[in-house]
């Protein structure tokens, strides 16, 4: 089903989880079971911070409210109407993130041993699923833009090989939107995958507003994708840690669940799922007009930003037709070198002397976040202080850094070096060796290391200067990362 342009039923004007919530309060039910705050009564500082009407939904599993990990009734009918929306065969509510999502899809793919073909510059999600499950990474090392300092999407011809290469792959994994609007060619990518009976999974934490809005690159469920983690709560409205898992009619739905259930939380939030419920409902009755005025004001603020000089919000302009095959115009990525800060330090000048916050600062951009809630005044907020930065605080940028990505040297599987008998080192002792941890910038979470693949000297080099930028650096034992675990004897 096309969501684009098939007409909702009148059934999307249901929310199920939300509808039975308020017929649960009416019957002012005397609660002897969890959570122990009985709707806030024992916990009054929490209830006047969150406000009775949210504490008074926070309630256990029942009959009547159904339950996630084997839903039968409202969740079960909550959870085909946001598959109708998204045009998938099924859809999961899923409450403990995109992670627990993007981590379902793989092990439900994926089995020990198995390969699976994807982008190195994937979120640790994907990696932390194969650490999980012992599947093997064979990794299709993406095509950079040595300008923008950024990965780039899978191109085809690269995706061929790889299969070529590893015909007894069980899956490709594919990031589509990237964080910084990049779109692979996801159609031919389905076509190729499926024709050599290989699943596609499609990581579309950063495109919910894909399968809603008009003139945006396709939706993962629209390419024909098998599996798709989807963000609900980052372009859709809801409430952080809430997401969807959606699949096609090639996955075992039951098998899927039972994946799902080996690491989702048995005590789901009606919190987390009512506010799944809203947001899918206001997204299919309203997503087409909400996205296109998304769109009007990222491309405005995209002008404006690009009109202050130096700066260089990107956008369609870098399509090539393969390693850049579509752009997501909602993305409000901006490069920052040219002004001759990185763009970590204008993140930091944004918060520190703006009070504005945006999405994260890496090395060369920011990623300012665009969506649903935003208004036309903050967003000349935004327009006047970066020019107000460039203006008191650029400086030269010949010694500033530009490589975001370094292609990695795999030398085990994650799993294998995850578990390996290690030892720590200071950071500079470990040229050489076999990581046995992650180290990333987060966000946005692409490890700059991974379990199994070899320190080098630019990794180092690159690590100590994006901590002396001000990166917030996760994923190593040693919270300092001055030291870092390698492979005992490797």
């Amino acid at each position: 089903m096309d969501t684009k342009d098939t007409p909702y039923c009148s059934s999307q004007k249901s929310a199920p989880i939300y509808e039975a919530l308020e017929q649960f309060k009416k019957k002012r039910v005397v609660p002897f079971d969890v959570p122990g705050h009985k709707r806030g009564r024992g916990n009054p500082e929490l209830a006047a911070f969150l406000g009775e009407r949210c504490v008074s939904i926070d309630v256990n599993s029942m009959k009547p409210l159904d339950n996630l990990c084997h839903p039968v009734s409202v969740i079960r009918e909550a959870e085909q109407l946001a598959a109708q929306a998204f045009g998938a065969a099924n859809a999961f509510f899923m409450v403990n993130g995109t992670t627990s999502a993007v981590q379902a899809m793989v092990q439900t793919a994926c089995k020990q041993g198995d390969k699976i073909i994807l982008p190195r510059n994937v979120h640790r999600s994907v990696i932390n699923a194969l650490v999980l499950c012992g599947a093997e990474p064979v990794y299709v090392n993406p095509e950079m833009d040595k300008r923008l300092g950024i990965a780039l999407g899978m191109s085809l011809s690269q995706v061929e090989k790889a299969i070529k290469e590893n015909p007894e792959s069980k899956a490709i994994l594919v990031n589509n939107p990237t964080y910084y609007g990049i779109c692979s060619d996801l159609r031919s990518i389905v076509q190729l995958a499926h024709k050599h009976n290989m699943l596609i999974l499609v990581d579309e934490a950063h495109g919910t507003h894909l399968s809603f809005g008009k003139d945006l690159p396709v939706s993962a469920m629209e390419a024909g994708a098998d599996m798709a983690a989807v963000s609900m709560h980052k372009s859709g409205g809801s409430l952080t840690q809430s997401s969807f898992m959606l699949m096609g009619p090639a996955v075992n739905v039951g098998y899927a669940r039972q994946i799902v259930n080996l690491t989702q939380t048995t005590s789901a939030s009606y919190l987390l799922l009512s506010s799944l419920d809203l947001s899918r409902r206001n997204l299919a009755l309203n997503g087409e007009r909400i996205f296109r005025e998304v769109k009007e004001l990222a491309e405005y603020v995209r002008s404006e930003i690009n009109k202050i000089g130096d700066y260089y919000a990107f956008s369609k302009e870098l399509i090539n037709g393969d390693s850049i095959y579509d752009f997501d115009v909602t993305k409000l990525s901006v490069h920052t070198l040219d002004i001759g800060l990185a763009g970590i330090e204008v993140y930091d000048l944004l918060r520190d002397e703006y009070d504005i916050q945006i999405e994260f600062g890496d090395i060369g951009n920011i990623l300012a976040y665009v969506s649903v809630g935003d208004r036309k005044q903050d967003v000349e907020r935004l327009i006047s202080a970066l020019a107000e930065i460039r203006r008191r605080f650029g400086i030269d940028k010949s010694s500033l850094v530009t490589q975001e990505y370094i292609d990695p040297e795999v030398v085990t599987t994650p799993q294998f070096a995850f578990y390996a008998e290690k030892e720590s080192l200071p950071i500079r002792e470990t040229v050489g060796r076999v990581c046995s941890e992650f180290v990333m910038c987060y966000p946005p979470g692409i490890p700059i290391l991974a379990p199994g693949e070899r320190i080098t000297e630019d990794i180092i080099t690159y690590i100590e200067y994006a901590k002396e930028k001000g990166c917030s650096m996760t994923g190593p034992e040693d919270l300092d990362i001055e030291r870092l675990n390698v492979i005992k004897g490797v």
